[in-house]
């Protein structure tokens, strides 16, 4: 029988992801090494990439750990208000982690969990509320690149260092050149941390691709004209 490995044990994929994410939470993207990582979970390096072979590897197993923290939002829950609650859960564990976010870059959000807990359920449900496929998608798409790029756009953890740095670098423009800019730090500068643009664009994207009533998708508007000749 082969030898049990207890360096194995202790290198669980959940004990990576959550170590790993402990360790890019604390010190930044360039904090998580493979070294570091596995001298973290007191086992060797080879035993570590038994677990995940590359850095894409363990961003994946860091991805899909927190992505089973999204919540189970069942078909019986209205469209909208379970849209909202999907993608808002998504943005939060987002903004909790952001340098997680730097580091997965433009690699594509999969995993078990992400698609068990976000998209299947929310295309499964946009089709069943009346979205045609293409529809589904498109909205899915509109509101899933919303919420990695609000997230992504600042690190939302340090507010006040966020504002400071928008702030400073407003107001060393030239005021005759940049004149809307410099002109008005006192409402700009606030929004860069401002959850609620998210939320606010969240939901009326969500009302422009709220599903019609089936029996009214394919009656013309009476505000309309026909626009053929």
């Amino acid at each position: 029988m082969p030898r049990h490995s207890a360096s194995l044990d202790r290198a669980t994929p959940d004990r990576i992801a959550e170590t790993a994410l402990l360790m890019i939470d604390a010190g930044g993207p360039e904090a998580l090494t493979f070294r570091a990582l596995a001298s973290r979970l007191e086992i060797s390096l080879a035993s570590l990439q038994r677990r995940c072979t590359d850095l894409a590897g363990l961003l994946d197993l860091c991805v899909d750990h927190l992505a089973a923290q999204l919540p189970e939002t069942g078909p019986d829950t209205d469209w909208a208000a379970a849209t909202e609650i999907r993608f808002a859960a998504l943005y939060r564990l987002l903004v909790a982690h952001p340098g997680l976010l730097a580091l997965r870059g433009t690699r594509p959000w999969l995993g078990p969990h992400l698609l068990a807990r976000l998209v299947e359920p929310q295309l499964a449900h946009s089709l069943a509320a009346g979205l045609t496929p293409e529809e589904a998608i498109t909205a899915y798409r509109r509101m899933y690149l919303l919420t990695l790029g609000s997230a992504g756009f600042v690190d939302h953890r340090d507010a006040k260092s966020a504002q400071s740095a928008t702030r400073t670098a407003l107001a060393a423009l030239d005021p005759e050149e940049f004149p809307a800019l410099s002109g008005n730090l006192a409402a700009i500068v606030p929004a860069v941390t401002d959850h609620e643009i998210y939320y606010g664009g969240l939901r009326q994207l969500i009302q422009a691709a709220a599903p019609m009533r089936k029996d009214n998708r394919n009656k013309p508007s009476k505000t309309t004209k026909d626009p053929r000749p």
